[in-house]
């Protein structure tokens, strides 16, 4: 009874623990999205700036390949030859790059967006396959955004809609049509207001109008330029349109009606993109869903940190750069001045100032280029506990027989360690240095005797040839 009726000793202590919401934050699953509609409703225009306010990456075919294509990787250069050479690259491996980017690093800490599974297209995969692949998938979509919009409304969109030849950037009905724009003018125009004078009235009616001369005029060079492409033409898009429906809209239905209905965002595809953003980022922050953390580089534009200085005045230099807010300083994290990448990796080096980040309120030294980019795509293998253990590396000599193999078994089974034997480690190499030292003196040797048995040959049937002259 009486511990029923105990009370804390400090119950307004805050019990706020910092490591243990890091902890959290590093292990929990980042947010991610998948957007459902009819080609051409808007989706990869949304896509674009969720990915751009989320911190998410955007898992589409045209991005992966840009991606790829820009590496000098084996696959980046025939994917390259390919796409010069004017073939088309199949969509068996566009997929496996999307599949691939889906399990990358930086998605496994960003979170995702696609918008292009399941596809219309069957060559592949059928509708069938694309589902059970999106339900596989080892992030699951978090949130599934459906952009609902009519099939008049949406074809009559999409065929107003122009491409500029030079710029290839696509231009609406309402953005190059003159008719529209006039009218859109005079709706726009206003009353005449009470306390103008007539002078006012007339500079104002003056600006408007060379300010439509002006819209005219651009408009006008503009329409030179403009094509409307095929798949914008108005039986194409009908036929796209019946194709959604009859294939892919009963399975996305399903996908659907299974998901968690409070993460299932409806939107009204008639709206203006800046609408429907503005639909799914509030809908999000009644979620009360998170959003990715960045790593922010701490570099002064002002002042250049060299590496020569004293690490404690190398943290309060560091911590007063790119506050989020004032008289916020970033802390100094358990790693200190170690680089987390090569601690990981069982190396202690110390971090170079100019590849010094800040993540989740601490700083952090990297050592290098290369490891600052891998901290940067993913900093969460670095820091889930158990880490920073610093690396214990123990070598234990001998004479042959004097139980070194079973002390070195003995200690890493106690300290969960990891047994690098020199004689296993180098012997295959020796024996496979040993037979192709074997295999190329063989060739070697081989390839002499053929050349003295053809030249001894040769000069016997020559001194033949001499004996029979002279005879």
């Amino acid at each position: 009874m009486a511990s029923a009726e105990k009370t804390d000793e400090y119950p307004f202590a805050d019990i706020f623990n910092e490591d243990e919401t890091e902890r959290s934050f590093l292990l929990s699953k980042p947010t991610c999205f998948i957007i459902f509609g009819k080609p051409g409703s808007g989706k990869t225009t949304l896509a674009r700036n969720i990915a751009q306010a989320w911190k998410c990456i955007r898992v589409e075919a045209l991005s992966v390949l840009e991606e790829i294509t820009a590496t000098e990787t084996e696959m980046g250069t025939t994917l390259q030859s390919m796409l010069v050479g004017g073939h088309s690259i199949p969509d068996e491996l566009v997929m496996k790059l999307i599949l691939e980017k889906l399990k990358s690093p930086e998605v496994s800490h960003f979170g995702y967006i696609i918008t292009e599974i399941p596809t219309l297209s069957q060559d592949n995969l059928t509708t069938l396959n694309q589902v059970e692949l999106v339900k596989s998938l080892e992030l699951q979509p978090d949130v599934i955004i459906n952009i609902k919009c009519g099939d008049y409304d949406l074809c009559q969109r999409i065929s107003g809609q122009r491409q500029h030849s030079s710029t290839g950037y696509i231009y609406s009905r309402e953005q190059w049509d003159p008719e529209i724009i006039e009218s859109r003018r005079r709706r726009k125009k206003e009353p005449p207001k009470d306390g103008k004078s007539e002078e006012e009235e007339e500079e104002e009616e003056q600006e408007e109008e060379e300010a439509l001369i002006a819209e005219m005029q651009m408009v006008a060079e503009m329409l030179q330029h403009l094509v409307q492409r095929p798949e914008d033409y108005l039986e194409n898009i009908e036929n796209t349109v019946k194709l959604y429906k009859e294939e892919l809209l009963d399975a996305l239905e399903e996908i659907m009606a299974e998901h968690n209905p409070q993460y299932l965002i409806e939107l009204d595809g008639n709206k203006s993109p800046e609408d429907l953003f503005t639909t799914v980022i509030e809908r999000l922050k009644y979620l009360n869903l998170r959003r990715a953390a960045i790593v922010t580089k701490l570099q002064s534009t002002e002042e250049e940190v060299v590496d020569i200085v004293d690490t404690e005045e190398l943290f309060r230099t560091l911590a007063a750069y790119k506050l989020i807010a004032p008289r916020y300083r970033w802390h100094r994290s358990r790693w200190g001045r170690s680089c987390p990448v090569a601690l990981k990796d069982g190396n202690i080096y110390s971090g170079s100032a100019d590849f010094s980040v800040s993540f989740l309120g601490k700083m952090y030294c990297l050592s290098s280029e290369e490891t600052l980019k891998l901290f940067s795509l993913n900093p969460r293998p670095c820091l889930l506990p158990p880490m920073p253990i610093p690396p214990c590396k123990i070598f234990i000599f001998g004479p042959r027989g004097s139980g070194r193999t079973t002390l070195c078994s003995l200690m890493a089974e106690h300290f969960k360690a990891k047994v690098v034997d020199y004689a296993e480690a180098v012997q295959p190499r020796f024996d496979e240095a040993r037979e192709k030292l074997v295999k190329d003196t063989i060739k070697e040797v081989t390839s002499t005797a053929i050349k003295n048995v053809k030249e001894r040959l040769l000069m016997e049937l020559r001194s033949k040839k001499q004996v029979d002259k002279e005879t």
